[in-house]
């Protein structure tokens, strides 16, 4: 029997029969392979979301890969049989922001896939054909799952704009910074410092392309051109901004609890910071992914720390809230 996970109600889960739902018009009916875990699914199982950006009950994954079982009418038969990966965000498409390809700034209200829509925590998910990135053919369905966190930290460098033999930085140490790493080490940089709390991440930020390593209680430079901050934490922006040169380029992509210190008006004022935002990853930036993926610049396997199958979803969400270092990206295979 195939199964899938249903969140009846924040700390209420259930698995359940799963049957897959036909494609209708401009809909692809897509098999599993793999889905990631992220804290924001712990969020949705514990019942912490924010109104608004949650709808139970709900089958939750948004981070997935697989393959096209079946497309629906006025989609590309050519799609059946291809590896793909996904877009969370169900814009409206008619939009002022969507028209701009701001997909993520959608005004019609927030729909996403596995929050509010079913998501991939099953054997099969029927989505909008349009949110479809396609893949090579001989990809690994397996790192391609964690395409998803990948296209978020792929908008934060497109943002960035950083241009061979720049000086960069990356702030945080987790999922998103070792991303961060890797989509601007193919950018040829002449430094690339990383800057966390975790010794333990030095060996895989060098792997990844780091040429330095400082812990954020170090004395830390402030001459880097471009910085992206991944970590989320209470004093992290500041901790960035205070790494870049004057009218140097930050961008934030981590999301602190309110009440976190916030970026020095004046200092951005008088050193001239160009400062700039990240929340979900618009078209551009899923396609930026997929690009650099197929050409081999991105490897998203050493991040993957645990494989279960579906039906370990409680011990997934165990793994996730543990803080044990040891856990880095955890997949569940349906």
């Amino acid at each position: 029997m195939t199964s899938h996970v249903v969140v009846e109600a924040p700390g209420e889960h259930r698995i359940a029969a799963h049957t897959p739902r036909a494609p209708q018009a401009g809909e692809a009916l897509v098999r599993v392979h793999s889905v990631g875990v992220c804290g924001s699914d712990r969020e949705v199982y514990q019942g912490n979301r924010p109104e608004g950006y949650v709808r139970y009950p709900l089958t939750p994954g948004h981070e997935w890969s697989g393959t096209v079982e079946a497309v629906g009418p006025g989609v590309p038969a050519s799609l059946a049989g291809r590896k793909v990966v996904g877009e969370g965000f169900r814009n409206c498409q008619v939009c002022d922001r969507c028209h701009a390809g701001e997909t993520t700034l959608c005004t019609a209200g927030y729909e996403e896939t596995g929050f509010t829509q079913p998501g991939a925590m099953a054997p099969t998910l029927t989505l909008p054909a349009r949110l479809l990135h396609v893949l090579p053919d001989d990809a690994d369905l397996t790192a391609a799952a964690l395409l998803e966190p990948a296209a978020c930290v792929a908008a934060a460098a497109l943002k960035a704009n950083a241009r061979p033999g720049e000086r960069v930085a990356v702030v945080g140490t987790g999922t998103l910074g070792m991303f961060a790493v890797q989509f601007l080490r193919a950018g040829s940089p002449a430094e690339l410092l990383v800057v966390g709390t975790r010794t333990d991440r030095e060996a895989l930020a060098r792997q990844f392309g780091a040429t330095g390593f400082r812990t954020k209680d170090q004395e830390l430079p402030g001459d880097f051109d471009v910085v992206i901050e991944t970590a989320g934490s209470a004093d992290a922006a500041r901790t960035a901004a205070a790494l870049l040169r004057r009218g140097g380029r930050l961008v934030l992509t981590g999301i602190p609890a309110p009440g976190a210190d916030g970026l020095d008006p004046t200092d951005l004022v008088v050193r001239q910071l160009e400062v700039h935002t990240v929340f979900g990853a618009p078209p551009d930036a899923w396609a930026h992914t997929v690009r650099v993926f197929a050409a081999g610049l991105l490897d998203p396997v050493p991040l993957v720390t645990h494989e279960l199958p579906l039906t370990e979803f409680p011990h997934a969400m165990e793994l996730v809230g543990s803080g044990d270092p040891k856990v880095g990206k955890v997949l569940l295979h349906p």
